[in-house]
């Protein structure tokens, strides 16, 4: 039986009080949706509206593009998919073996306190299910808590966008968090490379990466996770 995999997505566009347009980062979603597709997985989107996710247009730019970019801009079957993401509300744990959270800067916003993100990765974690995410996404667990009430990052691996490469983008003083910080705060055990390294880490079910470059190995870790690897 193939493993399900649900993607989580922003549906967050606003970049703080910039008036900029913020949202998911395309190669972190591109790059995991064909590691999962490739090895056969059933994949499902979700995000906190439904419906067409708001895409980050820097993600987009030519300097940014990957093997993965370039294969989604041709992929119709993948983009209709994207257009029809189903609400967050409506996904349950029970239906997947795995969440998978693709960064971008909208997640600071809609997924840190969002309940129903919150429940699901409890929900996940309770099932003793993976739970995954990649850059700005790693938020998205800061908030979520194991069947003891403590937070589920406490005492564990974890990475995700750091300080130093929110300051590289010059949009430490516009974020409304910031990754690094609130994960060490939760007490996870935050570690990092260089700015815009691959690295991914892994602590049981919980897999993090830490930036663009780090999306690909976290979705392989996904895999290798449930066995398929």
């Amino acid at each position: 039986m193939s493993n399900r995999v649900l993607i989580v997505l922003t549906s967050h566009d606003q970049l703080g009080e910039t008036g900029e347009k913020t949202g998911f980062w395309l190669e972190e979603f591109a790059a995991p949706y064909y590691v999962f597709k490739d090895a056969g997985a059933q994949i499902t989107l979700a995000s906190p509206l439904g419906g067409q996710p708001p895409l980050d247009p820097k993600s987009n730019e030519p300097d940014f593009q990957t093997a993965a970019t370039h294969r989604f801009e041709a992929d119709d079957d993948a983009k209709a998919q994207l257009a029809e993401t189903k609400r967050l509300s409506e996904v349950n744990a029970n239906d997947f073996d795995a969440v998978f959270y693709p960064g971008g800067h909208g997640p600071l916003w809609d997924l840190f306190e969002n309940e129903n993100s919150i429940k699901l990765v409890e929900d996940f974690w309770a099932q003793d299910k993976v739970i995954s995410a990649v850059c700005h996404a790693s938020i998205a667990f800061a908030n979520a808590r194991d069947k003891d009430g403590e937070y589920i990052v406490k005492g564990r691996n974890v990475t995700g966008f750091t300080n130093s490469e929110e300051d590289a983008v010059q949009l430490t003083d516009v974020v409304p968090v910031l990754v690094e910080d609130t994960l060490i705060a939760r007490g996870g055990k935050y570690t990092k490379k260089g700015d815009f390294e691959p690295y991914a880490t892994r602590d049981g079910n919980l897999i993090t990466g830490q930036n663009p470059a780090s999306s690909e190995a976290a979705a392989q870790s996904v895999l290798d996770t449930l066995g398929s690897g």
